[in-house]
């Protein structure tokens, strides 16, 4: 692969990184426009690449439910929790308001 065209300016990261917010010196700005230049570089390497024997997948790994069955099971007596509790009234927790109101 020959010498191809910059894949992206100082002027373009400048510019990307003033749409991001982000304050960057002249230097990290050449520092980073020969990095993302590199990545944009393989990118255009991936390209190029013959995938027509290739079949398309949605993961590269096999996927499998990893959730075990919903089955009811012992569990702490309600009562015992509640008890516990700093405050709880009807079999429920109390707790204090997160969206206003009265307390």
């Amino acid at each position: 692969m020959g010498e191809a065209t910059p894949a992206i300016s100082t002027d373009q990261v400048a510019h990307v990184a003033r749409l991001a917010r982000i304050e960057l010196t002249p230097a990290e700005i050449e520092h980073y426009t020969g990095h993302l230049g590199r990545v944009l570089d393989h990118a255009r390497e991936l390209e190029d690449l013959d995938l027509a024997e290739v079949p398309p997948l949605a993961h590269p790994y096999p996927l499998r439910n990893v959730f075990r069955d919903d089955i009811a099971g012992p569990s702490v007596d309600r009562d015992e929790v509640l008890n516990q509790a700093p405050a709880a009234s009807d079999g429920q927790f109390e707790v204090p308001p997160v969206l206003g109101g009265e307390s």
